[in-house]
């Protein structure tokens, strides 16, 4: 066997996806840490929101996070589980899902609902799909703040009624989080959260500023080239195919040109023609989505939930463009609003030409 051939051992992790000398695909104990203390964080906020869709007694504790894989999760669910499929589709785009026994979801309906004896027939599994969103906004409003990434965002939750064995999970090795549900009435649950691994290890690197422990980005980030041109790999063996590569490579950084948006004279003068005129101005409190019949079975004293926060801020808009945030405060009688957070003059301008 020549020099240059790769061993068995080499094609097994190739093979399984891993990095040759470098951590199990599960993921680093530095990972998992990082994101149980981000989860933990924001596990209050989660809890208030749970209350709120259900009952004031009702809470939500945890988690305990692990990395695990489809057969030992599995050996850990009852016999038919609510499947919520929540994947991340840009920020970390990648598998993101919740987990529950079918008796906890019934429970969770049966109290946003204020019925009993419920099934999970479609109406009941959106009624679960619209509790996970509210917990995925709020999460993602805390990761976006932890991390700067505005970018986050998720698909619209998704539930099923299966059974455990064919629920679709990440393939390979993946990180579960455990959560404990308090239902009110001395009655319990658990809500399990999945991230595929490619998600759980983006987002620990974004968590620790893109520092991890191992000092390594994620995996399909580059790697990097080494001094004599050889993709780095372990053993200091020679690149894929057997191929060595000598000789001095000379390493530069690219030069980009400014994104920032310039204004010309002659644009200045055009909006100085449009300073006088009139736009509508509106401060949004918050939104929220709700079926047809919802909307139509509402009367007085329905309480429509939005998907802020209590004190978070609202968002000011000129002609349904975001321009600024601010919070709500009272003047005499009246409501206003005072600004805290504005878009930049060049973007707003540039929005509204």
């Amino acid at each position: 066997m020549s020099e240059s051939a790769l061993s068995q051992e080499e094609l097994d992790a190739l093979m399984a996806g891993s990095d040759i000398g470098g951590e199990p695909i599960g993921g680093s104990e530095e990972d998992r840490k990082t994101i149980e203390n981000f989860l933990a964080s924001s596990t209050a906020a989660l809890s208030s929101n749970f209350a709120q869709l259900t009952i004031p007694d009702a809470s939500l504790k945890g988690p305990t996070v692990s990395f695990t894989n489809r057969d030992t999760f599995l050996d850990e669910l009852p016999a038919t589980v609510a499947v919520v499929k929540a994947d991340f589709n840009s920020g970390f785009p990648g598998e993101h899902i919740f987990v529950m026994a079918e008796d906890t979801a019934k429970a969770v309906v049966g109290l946003m609902t204020h019925e009993e004896d419920v099934d999970l027939d479609e109406h009941n599994r959106s009624v679960v799909s619209e509790m996970v969103s509210n917990l995925v906004g709020t999460q993602i409003t805390a990761l976006t703040k932890q991390t700067g990434n505005q970018s986050i965002a998720s698909v619209a939750p998704e539930t099923t009624k299966v059974p455990k064995a064919l629920a679709a999970f990440p393939s390979g090795d993946f990180l579960s989080a455990q959560y404990q549900l308090d239902l009110g009435d001395g009655k319990t649950g658990q809500l399990w959260e999945i991230y595929g691994s490619s998600v759980s290890e983006a987002i620990a690197y974004a968590l620790n500023n893109g520092a991890k422990a191992s000092s390594a980005p994620p995996r399909g980030a580059s790697r990097g080239v080494s001094s004599s041109g050889a993709q780095a790999s372990g053993g200091g063996r020679p690149a894929m195919g057997g191929m060595n590569v000598s000789g001095s490579t000379n390493v530069q950084a690219v030069q980009f040109p400014s994104l920032t948006p310039h204004i010309t004279a002659q644009e200045q003068g055009n909006i100085s023609l449009i300073m006088d005129v009139f736009m509508e101005m509106t401060v949004e409190l918050g939104r929220t989505r709700k079926l047809i019949k919802e909307i139509l079975g509402m009367g007085e004293g329905t309480v429509i939930e939005l998907n802020k926060l209590a004190g978070e801020p609202v968002d000011i808009l000129v002609n349904h463009k975001l321009i600024a945030k601010g919070e709500v405060v009272v003047i005499d009688e009246n409501f206003g609003v005072r600004v805290t957070e504005i878009v930049s003059l060049q973007e707003r301008e540039r929005d509204m030409m």
